[in-house]
């Protein structure tokens, strides 16, 4: 069931005695894999020995043959593994690891994070007490590293990858951009710009929330993006129906044939009542009108 090498999660030289089962495993990983319960590692008090078989207090080295269990061994989380910096954290509660002088606590997030982190992260009270977004499993316990993301919410580094790999962007919690989006907010203004929209949705409007600065604003409507004007982040939601420019407001160009305004004529009255000169726009205005029709 064991072997000096450990199992696929530890290295190690003993079996755990489960306190919950009584049943020997390598590590509560495996017990977890197994049983339909999990192992409390704090209540682990015995272990056994892989090369004697001793069943005896959980301690660092075989107290019958002497062989090390672990090169690093902590006696609160009974944990045995090869030496790779790891250190007990007393608020975590758990070992983390190192080297210890990489990490520090930050009390209001309750969770070690880098030191170039230290003022430069945005705290989230408990945040790593959550599971993880996106595969809802525990990111406090978990072995897989935890990504920070700028809105201060973790992701497993693993979920990150992925969610970067499919093109997804937002925090899945606050819909806050999960990155640096400038050189991609960039882009979307050149395509924009080469792409301007059908005559009837020029000078449309419609409002818009910032998913990145909480902005409220009116901004034009595109089908590409809807950019906020406080930021300039194109990770925004609609708020609401488009807003047509009343034809009175819109460049004569853009306004129906019927609406465009009609020449100053003196004799204009004298117009209206000759039929040769009623005739004579009539050629051109069933043209326009179904080219609006095709438009539209």
């Amino acid at each position: 069931m064991a072997s000096p090498a450990g199992c696929e999660h530890y290295m190690r030289s003993c079996l755990l005695k489960a306190p919950c089962c009584g049943k020997l495993y390598v590590c509560r990983l495996c017990h977890d894999a197994e049983e339909n319960h999990q192992m409390d590692r704090f209540k682990v008090r015995e272990v056994q020995c892989s090369s004697c078989e001793t069943i005896q207090q959980a301690q660092q080295t075989c107290q019958e043959c002497h062989v090390q269990f672990g090169e690093y061994y902590c006696d609160i989380c009974h944990l045995f593994d090869k030496d790779k910096k790891q250190y007990h954290c007393l608020p975590c509660g758990i070992c983390r690891i190192g080297p210890r002088e990489k990490y520090f606590h930050c009390d209001k997030c309750n969770l070690c994070l880098a030191q170039d982190l230290r003022g430069n992260h945005k705290c989230v009270e408990n945040v790593s007490r959550q599971n993880c977004p996106v595969c809802m499993e525990d990111i406090h316990t978990s072995r897989i590293g935890a990504q920070v993301l700028p809105c201060g919410h973790l992701l497993h580094k693993t979920c990150f990858d992925d969610m970067i790999r499919t093109g997804a962007y937002r925090c899945p919690l606050c819909m806050h951009s999960a990155w640096n989006m400038e050189d991609h907010w960039d882009q979307i203004d050149k395509e924009i710009a080469q792409s301007p929209m059908p005559t009837e949705y020029q000078g449309a409007t419609t409002k818009i929330i910032c998913n990145d600065c909480q902005t409220h604003c009116t901004v034009p409507f595109h089908v590409l993006g809807m950019k906020c004007t406080g930021c300039g982040s194109y990770n925004t939601a609609q708020d609401g129906g488009l807003i047509q420019q009343p034809p009175e407001q819109q460049p004569p160009e853009q306004q129906p044939p019927e609406q465009q305004p009609e020449p100053d004529n003196e004799n204009e009255t004298e117009t209206d009542t000759e039929p040769e000169q009623q005739e004579q726009p009539s050629a051109s205005t069933p043209n326009n009108n179904n080219d609006d029709n095709n438009d539209k």
